[in-house]
Parts: structure tokens; C-alpha cells; sequence
């Protein structure tokens, strides 16, 4: 089983020189950590990398903080889950994609939104106040990434 692992400076700038392209994000308020290659959490508690360390040699520690982005090594890019658009919202001011109403209630019962956007990338989604994740753009189409446990149920008849 993989170990967490807690970025290092230089790594964690890595991550947000990357956000700070996609998104503008420039600060990420918190530890970085992992468990394998792609999901990232966010963690803003008060242990210390070495008491974390000492806790996960008497227990098993499934994840530490909250998951808000994953590493698309392929691409070289980083997704944002809903709760990383949400925390960071502050700072997101690129690549933003505003929904109306119809849009932003098929994006929550999960569906790929069927729009030429010009972009190749991937891109916040917002409602309103509201950031909803991030979708993947391409040609004619946004892809979904909303999970099939959190999307809005489809009503019947």
C-alpha cells in the first residue's frame, strides 16, 4: 500500500504553477498530499508532516484532508474536483464556463453538455455564485466528471 505522502515546496509549486495557467489560481492554503500519483488532497489541520508520518505507523490512514484535485498525467493537466472549485473559488478567474439553469441541471444529473466552446481544456463550471467541478472541453462537447453518487437523480415521468 502506497504511503501518504506530503509535497514538498517545490512540488506543491509545481501544482499551483500548473492551477495558476489553467485557472489562475496562485496559492493553494494548505498541505498538498497524496496516496498514489493522481488524487490531491487539501489538508489545513494542525498535525505536522512528522506527526502524520507517526500516526501512520499505528494506523491505517485512508486519505488526509479533502480531495480537491486530480493530476491528468497524460495531459499534464490537474482536474478540480467540485469541493477544489468551491475552496478556491476565490481565486479561479480563467477558463470559467457559465451554465443557465437547463445547462447547470443537466451538468448535475451528470450529462455531457453539447457546446462548442473553442476550447480544448478543461474549464470551471458555474452557475450563478455556484462552481459545480470542472468539465473537459473539446470540439463539441463539455465532458462530466460528476460522480454517479453525487449527480441529481433524473425524475420519472
Amino acid at each position: 500500500m502506497n504511503q501518504i505522502k506530503i509535497l514538498n515546496k517545490n512540488e506543491k509549486k509545481e501544482i499551483e504553477n500548473t492551477l495558476e495557467e489553467q485557472f489562475g489560481i496562485k496559492e493553494i492554503p494548505g498541505k498538498i498530499v497524496t496516496r498514489g500519483k493522481e488524487r490531491l488532497f487539501l489538508f489545513t489541520g494542525n498535525l505536522t508532516d512528522k506527526q502524520i508520518h507517526e500516526l501512520e505507523k499505528t494506523t491505517f490512514i485512508e486519505r488526509i484532508g479533502i480531495y480537491f484535485a486530480k493530476k491528468e498525467e497524460r495531459m499534464k493537466d490537474i482536474r478540480l474536483s467540485i469541493e477544489g472549485t468551491q475552496i478556491l473559488r476565490e481565486q479561479i478567474n480563467k477558463n470559467i464556463f457559465s451554465l443557465n439553469e437547463e445547462q447547470a441541471e443537466e451538468w448535475m444529473k451528470g450529462h455531457e453538455l453539447n457546446i462548442k466552446t473553442g476550447k480544448n481544456d478543461f474549464l470551471v463550471m458555474k452557475y450563478k455564485d455556484d462552481f459545480l467541478g470542472t468539465g473537459k472541453a473539446s470540439e463539441n462537447k463539455i465532458g462530466n466528471f460528476i460522480p454517479k453518487n453525487r449527480r441529481l437523480k433524473e425524475k420519472n415521468g
